[in-house]
């Protein structure tokens, strides 16, 4: 059974940053690539980060470009998203997701087939 779980969400101030964990079973890591995707309250869900299975290649929305980065620790099977310079806007639920598929890094969530529950984001101002 493939189980992605993610961890280290919070309550954080604006300005402040966090680190996200997707610790991850059943699957063989390295054959994945991994996503990070966000989700507020009556909005859909949107793309945040992407990265390729040895890590060579990440993708980013561009409203987190240089805030951000996703790393990814075969050893571990973990995929990491460092998030620094919080601001409001980056409230949401953050998703962890997995795709064996191949060919570009996209930024649609239809690619990928494993998704983890979810874990909070909260910044205030």
């Amino acid at each position: 059974q493939v189980q992605l779980v993610e961890s280290g969400g919070g309550l954080v101030q604006s300005g402040g940053s966090l680190r996200l964990s997707c610790v991850t079973s059943g699957l063989t890591f390295s054959a994945y690539r991994f996503g990070w995707f966000r989700q507020s309250p009556g909005k859909d869900r949107e793309f945040v980060a992407a990265i390729t299975r040895h890590g060579a290649t990440t993708l980013y929305r561009d409203s987190v470009k240089g805030r951000f980065t996703i790393t990814r620790d075969n050893a571990r099977n973990t995929v990491y998203l460092q998030m620094n310079s919080l601001n409001p806007e980056d409230t949401a639920a953050y998703y962890c997701a997995a795709t064996a598929s191949g060919g570009s890094l996209t930024t649609g969530p239809t690619v990928y087939r494993y998704w983890g529950q979810g874990t909070q984001v909260t910044v205030s101002s």
